[in-house]
């Protein structure tokens, strides 16, 4: 056995951490009250080896006797793996050294708090873990499984010994998408030979579901990163060709494809500039909903415009100035772009006519 070291931690340890929480003490009354404890303690032992060989490190809290942890512990030991490491989490004052086989290789670090209550860093080191093992206990079992449950984290609840456990147990299929109805049969059949590595089977399938499920979250956060800056890197090209566009126009005369080509586009690139920048700031961009919006809210803006300047001028088209026009309708594109999310909003909240308004 290693001699502890203070203060380490094993952050950089990649195996999954399985934290051990329950009590089976024959001196207390529980509720629900525990059962068969000769054969919980064998169970522990049985679940420490069955832990060790499917290459599970420990996270524990006491060496106490009466704690399912110790019981785990020293069949974690037993098993005698070369890469075992049981991080034991002490208050200041105390030292963890619990009763292991004689030539045990299992590396044991301590990691102290320096707080003056338990609880918070109890419940902290648990949120932390890979997952958690429940056996028999009390109200802080049962405090310590809900917590589990609601950060998602894997729980596997032995139902056979009853207490706090066992009520956590009833809780599982209702706490989320890498339960199976098949882990909750498991976790409540009566102990048995070949229980424990059944048990662990179940732990071992919630954590490979649960880091798979945390895989597809950072690939979809990774692609909104993308999408998001793909957006933002075509509004600033579209930005960028629509003011090019008054460079390149060609000077006053009769207009011609050219012409018309630029002094309609430059602004709708402009107004789905504008779009794809509105978008960004929203909790959920969508490129594609936004450069529809921007080019539509474009292509009216600029038609009703030049539409308004023919009727005026029905001349305009035999000696059009488009480079004029272009300082105007350009960023009068961008703006109705960038300002059609808004206005649109707003619009769709109002009601018609004044439904809903008080009479005078």
């Amino acid at each position: 056995m290693s001699t502890p070291s203070p203060g380490s931690t094993a952050s950089s340890d990649r195996r999954p951490r399985i934290a051990v929480v329950g009590s089976l003490d024959s001196r207390r009354e529980y509720d629900p009250p525990l059962r068969d404890l000769d054969r919980a303690r064998a169970a522990c032992h049985e679940l420490g080896r069955a832990l060790a060989l499917d290459s599970f490190d420990l996270v524990v809290f006491s060496d106490r006797d009466h704690y399912a942890e110790t019981l785990v512990v020293g069949g974690y030991a037993a098993a005698d793996t070369p890469r075992g490491r049981v991080l034991a989490h002490q208050a200041r004052h105390q030292e963890y050294a619990p009763e292991l086989p004689e030539g045990a290789s299992v590396r044991i670090t301590t990691v102290r708090d320096i707080g003056e209550e338990w609880e918070v860093p109890f419940y902290r080191t648990l949120l932390e873990t890979d997952g958690v093992i429940l056996v028999g206990g009390g109200r802080t079992t049962r405090v310590a499984g809900i917590l589990a449950l609601a950060r998602d984290i894997p729980v596997v609840a032995l139902a056979a010994f009853g207490g706090g456990a066992r009520q956590v147990w009833a809780d599982l299929p209702r706490s989320g998408e890498h339960v199976l109805e098949a882990d909750v049969n498991v976790l409540g059949e009566p102990w048995s030979t070949g229980s424990a590595e059944r048990v662990v089977g179940v732990l071992r399938a919630q954590v490979g579901r649960r880091a798979a499920s945390r895989r597809r979250e950072r690939r979809s956060r990774r692609l909104d990163r993308w999408s998001e800056s793909g957006g933002l890197l075509a509004s600033i090209l579209l930005l960028v060709a629509a003011l090019a566009s008054i460079v390149f126009v060609p000077g006053p005369g009769p207009a011609g494809t050219a012409t018309l080509a630029l002094l309609l586009g430059a602004p709708m690139c402009a107004a789905v500039s504008g779009g794809l920048i509105r978008d960004s700031f929203g909790a959920s961009p969508t490129v594609l909903r936004a450069c529809a919006r921007g080019l539509g809210a474009g292509a009216v803006t600029v038609l009703t415009y030049v539409a308004a300047q023919l009727l005026t001028a029905p001349e305009l088209l035999a000696d059009l100035d488009a480079r004029r026009l272009l300082f105007f309708v350009v960023p009068m594109g961008f703006a109705a772009g960038f300002t059609f999310d808004l206005v649109f909003e707003r619009m769709r909240r109002t009601d018609p006519k004044g439904a809903g308004s008080p009479s005078p």
